[in-house]
């Protein structure tokens, strides 16, 4: 599964806004107002959207942390607060810690942005091992043989008669079942609608011989005309027209 990674705004977790809010204050790192960085810090915090627990945690647990050491520092003392004492030195590292990686990261990416595409790792030649060092029995090569067979048999192509009709099938146009419309009309006067299908052999025909048809009666050249079973059809005269 991919880990989501959280951007918030200008910065990434509890220690990087807590360097923003030093750098905005300008204050020196090694002597923190921690009052004043922890109001900042909660009204940040509150005004953030953080769904992932695990980020949500940090923040809270920095915050508790900032206020044990805005507490240890409210506590009286009867001397001076020396270095070692200081209950912000703990602090004080880690954000020193994370600064310096912070710039290490930063240096490693530009050269990572400027050696991506220089320097690559050459192509390595191998010979391959093409010794086989597996052995069979007899009955094995046999069957490994009939089963070769069954598969070359399966791709034989299909005989021809498979592909009768379907390649090789003459195309007939509309404009030479149009003249054979005409000419049946011309030689008898009139021709069965059924009748100019009874000697077609194939689909491409059909609707061929259909269309014409179709296109005589929309040029008004055709009639349909009933006489019982069977549409007849007949030239339109000028008469007619």
């Amino acid at each position: 599964m991919q880990t989501i990674t959280y951007h918030l705004d200008a910065f990434d977790g509890p220690l990087d806004l807590l360097l923003q809010l030093i750098s905005k204050n300008k204050v020196n790192i090694y002597d923190i107002p921690i009052a004043e960085i922890l109001e900042q810090y909660n009204a940040a915090f509150r005004a953030m959207d953080i769904q992932d627990l695990d980020l949500l945690s940090d923040f809270v647990a920095m915050s508790a942390h900032l206020v044990y050491i805005k507490s240890k520092l409210l506590l009286p003392r009867h001397d001076e607060l020396d270095e070692e004492q200081d209950p912000r030195r703990e602090l004080v590292q880690m954000l020193l810690e994370y600064q310096q990686f912070k710039e290490i990261s930063g240096t490693l990416y530009t050269r990572y942005e400027i050696g991506r595409d220089i320097f690559v790792k050459g192509q390595e030649s191998f010979e391959p091992d093409k010794t086989y060092r597996h052995s069979h029995r007899v009955d094995e090569l046999i069957h490994a043989i009939h089963k070769m067979f069954d598969r070359a048999d399966q791709k034989l192509p299909p005989p021809v008669s498979s592909f009768k009709g379907i390649v090789g099938r003459e195309v007939y146009s509309v404009s030479s079942k149009v003249a054979f419309v005409l000419k049946s009309l011309l030689d008898s006067g009139k021709a069965s609608f059924k009748g100019l299908f009874r000697k077609v052999k194939t689909r491409s025909e059909v609707v061929a011989t259909f269309l014409a048809v179709l296109e005589l009666c929309k040029s008004n050249k055709i009639r349909f005309n009933d006489d019982g079973d069977d549409t007849q059809l007949t030239l339109v005269t000028e008469e007619d027209s």
